[in-house]
């Protein structure tokens, strides 16, 4: 058994870690604690990465996994009471925290596994607009396959309501080709259309612009890729939520940090907590959001 290769990188404005064990290659930026590859040894990436992406401060990178916090999406389309915890003047997409640099506690090797914990000391302090107390982790841990645990634990004194995402950008070989099987049956907001909410009858597979949140999904999802000859699949903890995304050809055009044809080879699964579906922490709970990320062949 070799031990881990461990390694600090820059690119561009951002820095981070790169580590290379004998099961896969992870790369993870210190801004917004955002996983930007994961890439098993043999195989294709299992993350998508653009090939435009900007590495600029303050601004997420297309792709990876990035964390949305301390709201997922449009503000304006979270309930009362996720909005009313903040209150700045402009509200960014997917919250506060995805621009921001975190802090790394540590990273600890277990054998060939390797377990890295970074933190955002700022959610204590209160981040800008938004006066709370929060001890904000998110766990890494590369072994067989990829495990994010990211966990929020209020230290107000009162509670606090917040909705979250892990927004997992995958590699597909042809997103026309995929299907996500394990959504049949569920029902999911449509919200191309008003947010209506509707049924999945089957399997779903991809024909024009994707942006849906399926609610109550079961534990496991999974992306059955014909042309990588692969499942990938996500096994959930803490989620009530999944969001499913792809631009597709018009939306990616409005894209600065996607090529024309960058849509093709990647979809978003999401693992979350948002509509409806949102957290309240009571003084001094914690709650954790977790995903673990796997690929078998088909």
């Amino acid at each position: 058994m070799t031990q881990p290769l461990i390694e600090t990188f820059e690119r561009g404005a951002l820095s981070g870690w790169r580590i290379v064990t004998e099961h896969a290659e992870l790369l993870i930026a210190r801004q917004g604690a955002q996983v930007l590859g994961y890439q098993r040894t043999g195989e294709p990436p299992l993350l998508w990465l653009s090939d435009q992406a900007l590495f600029k401060a303050g601004k997420s990178v297309r792709g990876g996994v990035p964390v949305c916090w301390p709201w997922f999406g449009n503000l304006q389309r979270n309930p009362a009471a996720v909005q009313a915890e903040y209150h700045g003047a402009e509200a960014p997409a997917h919250g506060l925290v995805r621009g921001r640099d975190w802090t790394l506690l540590g990273i600890e090797e277990q054998g060939n596994d390797v377990r890295v914990t970074l933190s955002l000391p700022e959610a204590q302090q209160g981040l800008p607009g938004w006066p709370h107390n929060v001890e904000l982790t998110l766990l890494v841990e590369l072994g067989q396959c990829l495990r994010l645990t990211l966990t929020s634990r209020n230290l107000d004194d009162r509670p606090l309501t917040l909705s979250q995402a892990l927004h997992s950008y995958f590699a597909v070989s042809d997103v026309r080709q995929v299907q996500v099987p394990e959504v049949a049956g569920l029902d999911y907001l449509e919200t191309l259309e008003d947010w209506a909410q509707r049924r999945q009858y089957d399997a779903l597979a991809f024909s024009g612009e994707t942006d849906r949140i399926y609610l109550q999904p079961p534990a496991r999802l999974s992306i059955v890729d014909p042309g990588y000859s692969r499942r990938i699949t996500l096994d959930t903890q803490g989620s009530r939520s999944a969001v499913i995304w792809n631009p597709w050809t018009e939306r990616a055009a409005e894209l600065p940090d996607m090529a024309a044809e960058g849509w093709q080879g990647m979809l978003c699964i999401e693992t979350a907590n948002a509509w409806d579906n949102i957290v309240t922490l009571a003084p001094g709970a914690s709650h954790s959001l977790a995903v673990t990320l796997a690929s078998e062949p088909l």
